[in-house]
């Protein structure tokens, strides 16, 4: 069996508390294993399918929007970095699909770290669990009730313990045929208090 070698971390940021315990848990695991953490904003809500954002603008104003939405990405998590510099952000203007399939094919990441906001929402125009059982990379899930309710997709099961899953279980896979894996979430990485 092939295991991943997670040589980045990627984390799809959200401004929200679900988001909050997505980037603890993606930061978390970035440090332990001393790797980078690459943090992607999108300039239209991805959780958001009406959102239009930057859709029809003229490309000078599109550009001053990306500017300032990635200034704002930037200082909502440069104190929650601290000394930590191996961290990158880039703010994307495609679709979510097509930005993330990029960067994972230039090794930007090899696990994508995703808040899940609230039950029903989308991700990319299209139900989140189904955005996260078709990608094709290791995706971990976090929320939307607390640090602690964590989904995965197929390809993140054998890499479980790499991530700082507990062998036993406490979270739940998500697609055809998934089966919850245990009743409790032990995480073997040490992450701060929400």
């Amino acid at each position: 069996m092939t295991t991943v070698s997670i040589e980045s971390v990627g984390l799809c940021a959200h401004f929200s508390t679900q988001g909050d315990w997505a980037f603890d848990f993606a930061f978390a695991l970035a440090r332990h294993r001393q790797v980078p953490l690459n943090v992607f904003h999108f300039l239209a809500d991805p959780f958001d399918p009406t959102d239009q954002t930057g859709r029809d603008l003229p490309p000078a104003e599109r550009a001053r929007l990306a500017i300032e939405r990635e200034r704002v990405l930037r200082f909502r998590y440069e104190d929650k970095l601290g000394d930590f510099l191996i961290a990158g952000f880039r703010l994307c203007e495609e679709s979510e699909w097509s930005e993330l399939h990029r960067c994972l094919r230039k090794r930007e990441f090899q696990v994508l770290v995703l808040p899940w906001p609230r039950r029903g929402c989308s991700f990319g125009r299209r139900p989140l669990e189904r955005f996260v059982a078709a990608f094709v990379c290791p995706i971990i899930v976090i929320g939307p009730e607390s640090p602690y309710v964590i989904t995965v997709n197929p390809p993140a099961v054998p890499i479980a313990e790499q991530v700082g899953l507990a062998a036993d279980g406490g979270w739940s896979v998500v697609g055809e045929g998934a089966a919850r894996i245990g009743a409790g979430c032990e995480l073997a990485v040490t992450r701060p208090a929400p």
